[in-house]
């Protein structure tokens, strides 16, 4: 690789340029006339105005007419001199680009605006020819389809429904939001994932930038020693106990609480932190929450939500993919979906930009007399690959412990239900179907409708008429 790249080199390139015109495609996506030196910037502005407008490169004889610059034609070139070309070219064109991006940096840092710096210079840095020709359909298939299915990094849940229409569960590199309104349990969803990872030996960090990191461990404690968070201020002994022993074969886990406001490269310089100071491998990230976090790529407004979460659920993906981690986030429904029980892409708060960005999308149902009951539904709003939408998978949620199970599946003997509180779940749920739920889906999913609207005074008397049967 050359380390000078002076005028006769800057020329030599615009002259191979013109004699083949698949060397000028192949480096179109990189090629910028303004990397070129004053002398020469002419000549390289032509070539890209006459190949954008005529589709074609224009003869040595139209520069020199146009600029009043010569370009020679060079004989005997052959393949190993247009591979030299493209090698040298894409190094040209990566120093220039971080040469600039470095000068326009130092006037953006006397004006204090620190927050672009960083993305200039990874942007520079990251010039590259395309040399990934992508997928070849017919090369492998049977390697190509057991790659999606079954190498695609995919992590459980710790819901098999949900596993299940996800192809085995999330992946890492993709960004997942969990969507529902104030108080719907955004924050348990997550936590509740984030400890099943935890306990299958991943570590990871919890980012929270509306709970405290004290209140985000206690809910936590709650989750991993099945007690309530007044059993726990009772028996501090007996929670630490089996927090300690289940310590031994989970994974690391960090929880960090950020001022609202923050950004993505206050997300990532504290992972980065993080891997330097404890030389923990982050597997996942838990982000609560995307609606509370700013862009760093663009000045936005906060009361333009539409465009404000399109920059910032897009860095956020940028981001998963960048580190390679299972990423999760969260985002509030907005007005319109307090009175609804079924979630579609109008519910989302800010619009249809953060989904059009995210990987997968799950809407949060529930209400207070879903909760007392031991019930929460996740509805399917999203999904890569489009299988499960508008699919709803049926949740078990212990109000003491605030663990969130998949129903007929084992939570593990920490997280089992108190008895006096599984003898009434049980009750409740007999009194409610007459003993014909699991037999009849379409009563299930009528008792479904019927609590979460359970707030009417009508539907309340309906109730009672159901229970006293």
């Amino acid at each position: 690789m050359l380390k000078d790249y002076g005028l006769d080199v800057q020329k030599l390139f615009l002259e191979m340029m013109l004699q083949d015109a698949e060397s000028y495609v192949r480096v179109q996506n990189i090629y910028n006339p303004e990397n070129f030196d004053r002398s020469l910037r002419p000549a390289a502005e032509f070539i890209a105005k006459h190949s954008d407008e005529h589709k074609t490169l224009p003869a040595p004889e139209q520069i020199t007419a146009a600029t009043g610059i010569k370009l020679n034609h060079i004989p005997d070139l052959n393949e190993g001199h247009f591979d030299w070309f493209m090698e040298e070219f894409e190094g040209f064109t990566r120093r220039q680009e971080l040469e600039r991006a470095i000068l326009k940096s130092a006037d953006l840092l006397e004006k204090g605006d620190y927050d672009p710096v960083e993305k200039l210079i990874k942007d520079a840095v990251q010039i590259s020819l395309t040399k990934d020709m992508g997928t070849d359909y017919f090369a492998d298939p049977r390697f190509r389809i057991d790659k999606y299915f079954n190498s695609g990094g995919q992590v459980s849940t710790g819901w098999p429904q949900m596993d299940k229409i996800l192809y085995g569960g999330f992946s890492r590199g993709e960004l997942n939001i969990f969507a529902g309104g104030s108080g719907s349990g955004k924050s348990l969803v997550m936590m509740n994932i984030a400890l099943g990872w935890l306990q299958a030996g991943l570590s990871g960090v919890y980012i929270s930038l509306e709970l405290s990191e004290e209140l985000c461990a206690l809910r936590t404690d709650a989750m991993l020693a099945g007690m309530s968070t007044k059993e726990i201020r009772k028996d501090i002994d007996q929670t630490e106990l089996k927090v300690k022993l289940v310590s031994k074969k989970a994974g690391q886990y960090r929880i960090k609480a950020l001022p609202a406001q923050s950004n993505i490269n206050d997300i990532r310089s504290y992972i980065k932190e993080v891997q330097v100071q404890t030389g923990l491998k982050v597997d996942f990230v838990m982000c609560d929450y995307l609606d509370l976090l700013m862009p760093v790529s663009a000045k936005v407004s906060p009361n333009d939500l539409f465009v404000k979460d399109k920059y910032v659920s897009e860095e956020l993906r940028n981001l998963a993919k960048e580190l390679n981690v299972l990423f999760v986030t969260a985002s509030q429904l907005n007005r319109s979906a307090v009175e609804e029980i079924e979630f579609d892409h109008s519910h989302i708060s800010g619009g249809i930009s953060k989904i059009n960005t995210a990987d997968n999308v799950f809407g949060i149902f529930t209400s207070r007399a879903m909760r007392e009951r031991g019930k929460y539904q996740i509805q399917c709003m999203k999904s890569r690959s489009s299988t499960g939408v508008g699919q709803k998978i049926d949740l078990d949620y212990n109000i003491e412990t605030m663990r969130i199970t998949d129903p007929g599946e084992e939570a593990g003997p920490v997280n089992s239900f108190a008895k006096g509180n599984l003898l009434d779940s049980i009750k409740a749920k007999s009194n409610l179907t007459n003993g014909s739920e699991s037999a009849n889906p379409a009563v299930r999913e009528e008792t479904t409708k019927i609590t979460a609207d359970v707030q009417s005074a009508k539907l309340k008397q309906l109730l009672g008429q159901i229970k006293q049967s």
